[in-house]
């Protein structure tokens, strides 16, 4: 069995610390001042602007005397030539 001293010692060791109470003050005020500043941003949000919807690809052929023959363009960019075409 225990001894009275021992279970004093006990009940001691076991109390809440006196910055319980000031802790959960403190987290409780934190927390405030997050909602406030979070609701303060969504306030003064710029919304995002959608996207634009690409353009579609534009495809171009050319067999003229200046362009090389056959050359195949997609959107100003050569991607390859045509063998044996001239006129699309």
């Amino acid at each position: 069995m225990s001894s009275p001293e021992s279970l004093s010692y006990a009940l001691r060791a076991a109390r809440r610390p006196w910055t319980h109470p000031l802790r959960h003050l403190l987290a409780a005020s934190l927390a405030l001042a997050s909602a406030v500043l979070a609701a303060m941003a969504r306030r003064v949000a710029v919304p995002a602007q959608p996207r634009p919807e690409p353009s579609p690809l534009e495809l171009e052929f050319y067999a003229e005397a200046s362009a090389p023959e056959g050359a195949l363009y997609v959107d100003g960019e050569l991607v390859g030539y045509l063998r044996g075409v001239y006129r699309l």
